[in-house]
């Protein structure tokens, strides 16, 4: 491994790129770091079904993941992203040991782990970790009220604008890669309306779609585009996990 690989990977696991984890004090953090463990998720990789024991919490790094609801005729609608600002799992310190959505890697990439049992270890001290917690997942409820409204209220075109923000949002690149069918999954709805309104985000000169790959050419355009629950969700997100949280880590 090159010295440039070893730091790129060293900074992709840090502790501290997981906004959960960077708010902790150093004590806290300290006890913890043992108990974290390295992952990393590929492209479509499941992490869990509905109904399934979870047996890990996951702070990702640079991954996001999707959460999926699943009707009984197999069509998906997505609930919510979790990405570097939060954690996946968090039934575990909820006190239930089950979810009723499927969790999908929909950007590959790092991730940290944390033992269920170690985490209800944790959680019960009641330190700064469960704090952390309650105020993501506070955030976290917001995210999916807002995309339920969003997918009854608002058109295709617009829910796309909202969720391509949000992912570039969290991958801090302007190339993503993924394919109509699975944003039509992402947002609930057919490939064809996601073809539509890809095309005329492309028209306007907005994106550029081809082969998988969607790249944003014009950020600004994007969000004149979007609905107000792309604002209304990071407006939030950002004062429960801002410089209202205690530094920790954050630089």
């Amino acid at each position: 491994m090159t010295k440039n690989n070893g730091e790129l990977y060293s900074r992709n696991f840090a502790p501290k790129a997981n906004e959960v984890l960077s708010a902790l004090p150093l004590e806290e953090y300290a006890r913890v770091l043992p108990s974290l463990e390295r992952v990393t998720l590929d492209l479509g990789k499941v992490l869990y079904e509905p109904g399934e024991r979870l047996n890990y919490i996951y702070f990702p790094t640079t991954s996001v993941v999707s959460m999926l609801y699943i009707m009984e005729d197999g069509s998906t609608a997505e609930m919510g992203l979790v990405w570097c600002d939060g954690a996946l799992g968090i039934a575990l310190f909820l006190g239930g040991e089950t979810t009723r959505n499927r969790a999908v890697v929909q950007i590959a990439g790092a991730s940290l782990r944390m033992n269920a049992k170690v985490l209800r270890q944790e959680v019960a001290r009641g330190d700064a970790l469960l704090h952390s917690l309650l105020r993501y997942t506070q955030g976290l409820i917001t995210q999916i009220s807002q995309t339920a409204v969003c997918n009854r209220l608002h058109p295709v075109e617009k829910r796309l604008c909202r969720w391509l923000l949000l992912c570039h949002d969290r991958v801090k690149m302007d190339e993503l890669i993924m394919t109509q069918e699975s944003i039509a999954n992402m947002l609930g709805g057919r490939r064809e309306s996601v073809t539509v309104a890809a095309g005329h985000l492309q028209d306007s000169g907005l994106i550029h779609y081809s082969r998988g790959h969607i790249r944003i050419v014009d950020r600004k355009g994007l969000e004149a585009n979007a609905c107000e629950c792309y604002r209304t969700v990071k407006n939030e997100v950002d004062r429960l996990l801002g410089a209202g949280t205690k530094p920790g880590f954050r630089s």
